[in-house]
């Protein structure tokens, strides 16, 4: 009788996992699948569920074939479903990448002017669309890209619980206070994944942790919240606000003097106007958690952006995640003022 009980379990665990599968293939089939073509929708569609499971982008370059990636790797896929060899791929043609390009824009580009203009469309579900092409340079920036050569559909996945093992380290126990924090990776290292799962636990709430706080959520590049025409697609939790496709100095500036924010997230510091307001934030007594790209603190330190925040400790937690075990591994989190380590993944043997 134990035995069956135990088979019984097992099956139906396996028949959960299985559904879940399914649903997460069938969401994604619904929502990118109404943006491309009936060819290449075909060819997705006949991938087995697991294998969409892992895969982050589809790309879609002129003349060239049809290629899934991953994390870590990539495929190229065919009538047959993933091919060995590129020469049996489906490649691309013109009327592919124009096709798609309408079905995106609802066959206007003239309403996604803006969005052309910053190399990305978002779509429903927050899926997003970089473009390739001939740039349009007026006065010194562009003004739109054109003559599109190359599209790259990248899935948007919410993937929550990354956060829950990273918050208590971000805490002051005593006063309940979130420290000032920046998430250190290299490119699609998950700092993105990261930045939204903190912003949803603090938003909402984490136990006795931490109290629900109000989130202004700075998204320039539409990646934390995945909005689609203002509205976020991925769950950031109810007392967040969001500024979408907004760049950083400009939004934080913003969110200070109209939403008044407890908390500041945003993604990607690069330029000086960035690094300004993100210390006029903390002047404010706004918690500022942000990212940026980097595999350590030496590097970061060389650059003359980033060497004001870093050497005068205005972060009091550097959190380092690599692609070593997956996208988000937490490699260690670090004291900003002293340097000291407050977690390591060698120490604890994983």
């Amino acid at each position: 009788m134990g035995q069956g009980v135990t088979k019984y379990v097992s099956l139906s665990l396996l028949r959960w996992v299985v559904l879940k599968l399914f649903n997460r293939h069938h969401s994604i089939i619904r929502d990118i699948g109404l943006f491309l073509p009936p060819r290449i929708r075909c060819l997705v569609q006949k991938l087995p569920a697991e294998f969409l499971e892992k895969t982050q982008e589809l790309r879609l370059r002129h003349s060239r074939p049809l290629m899934l990636h991953w994390s870590d790797g990539e495929a190229c896929l065919g009538h047959c479903g993933v091919v060995e060899k590129a020469k049996d791929a489906y490649i691309i043609r013109g009327e592919d990448l124009e096709k798609t390009l309408e079905l995106i824009s609802n066959h206007s580009l003239y309403a996604f002017e803006e969005e052309l203009r910053q190399g990305y469309i978002t779509l429903p579900g927050g899926h997003r669309v970089g473009l390739a092409g001939k740039t349009v340079v007026e006065k010194g920036t562009i003004k739109i890209i054109s003559n599109i050569s190359g599209l790259n559909i990248r899935f948007a996945r919410q993937v929550k619980g990354t956060g829950e093992r990273v918050l208590p380290f971000l805490v002051d126990r005593l006063s309940g206070r979130l420290y000032h924090t920046l998430i250190i990776s290299p490119p699609q290292g998950g700092k993105t994944t990261m930045l939204r799962d903190l912003a949803r636990l603090i938003s909402d709430g984490s136990g006795i942790l931490v109290q629900g706080k109000k989130v202004g959520i700075v998204d320039e590049r539409s990646e934390i919240a995945g909005s689609f025409r203002g509205v976020p697609q991925l769950e950031v939790g109810m007392r967040s606000d969001v500024l979408d496709a907004c760049p950083k100095a400009e939004g934080i500036m913003l969110m200070l003097r109209s939403l008044s924010p407890q908390v500041i997230v945003t993604d990607e510091l690069g330029r000086e106007a960035d690094v300004e307001a993100v210390t006029e934030a903390m002047h404010c007594g706004v918690t500022v958690i942000s990212s940026v790209h980097g595999s350590n603190l030496e590097e970061l330190c060389r650059r003359p952006v980033l060497e004001k925040l870093l050497k005068n400790s205005y972060f009091e937690r550097l959190v380092f995640l690599s692609s070593a075990r997956g996208p988000g591994t937490l490699e260690s989190i670090v004291e900003g003022e002293r340097g000291l380590p407050l977690f390591s993944s060698h120490s604890k043997g994983e």
